[in-house]
């Protein structure tokens, strides 16, 4: 009979970094759309693997001098070369031993989820979407931190996660919150789009365990996350730095425009694309988009923290951070004759 050991062993073999398996019964009382039982009624288990995002990826953005790295390695590389191969091995020798099984990677959303129609009376418009910071919690992976970011004990906030859904029975991994995560609020301080909430949260029961983390504002993040702000993307056209001081300040909402109908500024991520040559050779390069704001709170920010306060299992030689970070400073104002 096959065990949880022997996935988990395999699992590392094929390339991930952790692996922790759940049992399908915790999506108990999930909202239909990201109940994966939709996809797979006969799933016993659910397989989540972490793969590393390389802390030496962040170097760069912390000098200011290297900022493709990590959209191009920390990104798409795990995303849509390194991660797929690991599930599909992973499913293989799952089938191999007569379960079935479907690998789940997060380009699934890139077709849409939920935008279609239920095929019948009873299911959930096709397709269903893996919430997978959840799942992640399911799997006993880690928890969701403050800034929404999935944390583990050996990475921080540096982690994609991926899974597979199988037929297989195996052991559960228990399910782990308030260990790493201590609200510090450094997400909040220095996310570059004042994105994350520093009162209103979100959250949901998983499995019996209370958890939430802060609100997020999906809209500032997206456009800060692809293009930074002024003061730390060293790539950003005169023309986008206005776009994007309206996006943070809200002031597009003042433009009688609102979350339905407006379009100056809700295609968010085809303007940059359009407009921003730096972005627009990321999508061309490696098919996503840059990341110019470094993940300045939500990732580099946290790192810091537990960098500093020892959570972390894996150490390193020196600290992450050493010093404040940079920020460009506006040309000093021409003198007068």
């Amino acid at each position: 009979m096959l065990t949880a050991e022997q996935v988990k062993e395999y699992a590392l073999r094929c390339g991930a970094d952790k692996v922790g398996i759940g049992s399908m019964d915790r999506f108990e009382g999930a909202p239909k759309n990201f109940d994966p039982r939709y996809i797979m009624p006969r799933a016993k288990s659910i397989i989540g693997m972490a793969i590393r995002v390389h802390r030496g990826l962040l170097r760069g953005i912390e000098e200011g001098t290297y900022f493709a790295g990590y959209p191009s390695m920390g990104y798409a590389n795990i995303n849509d070369v390194y991660a797929p191969m690991v599930v599909r091995e992973l499913a293989s020798f799952l089938e191999d031993e007569g379960y079935e099984a479907l690998p789940y990677i997060n380009g699934s959303v890139r077709y849409g989820a939920n935008r279609g129609v239920p095929v019948e009376e009873g299911k959930p418009a096709p397709d269903v979407f893996l919430h997978f910071r959840i799942a992640g919690v399911i799997c006993g992976l880690g928890e969701i931190g403050y800034s929404k970011m999935f944390l583990t004990k050996e990475f921080g906030p540096c982690q994609r996660l991926v899974f597979v859904l199988t037929e297989a029975e195996l052991e559960p991994d228990p399910v782990v919150t308030g260990e790493i995560c201590d609200k510090c609020m450094a997400c909040v301080r220095e996310c570059p789009a004042h994105a994350i909430s520093a009162t209103k949260q979100q959250g949901a029961c998983v499995a019996g365990h209370d958890i939430s983390w802060g609100d997020l504002d999906c809209h500032k993040c997206s456009a800060v996350y692809q293009a930074g702000t002024k003061e730390i993307s060293p790539f950003m056209p005169e023309e986008i730095k206005g776009y994007i001081d309206k996006i943070i300040s809200e002031e597009w909402k003042q433009d009688g425009a609102d979350m339905v109908d407006y379009t100056k500024y809700k295609d968010v991520w085809g303007h940059l694309r359009r407009n921003f040559p730096y972005i627009a050779a990321g999508w061309e390069s490696f098919h996503h988009p840059a990341a110019l704001c470094g993940a300045k709170g939500c990732v580099r920010a946290c790192l810091d923290h537990l960098d500093k306060k020892g959570v972390l299992s894996r150490k390193f030689k020196h600290p992450f951070r050493d010093r404040k970070p940079w920020k460009i400073q506006p040309p000093a104002p021409e003198s007068g004759e």
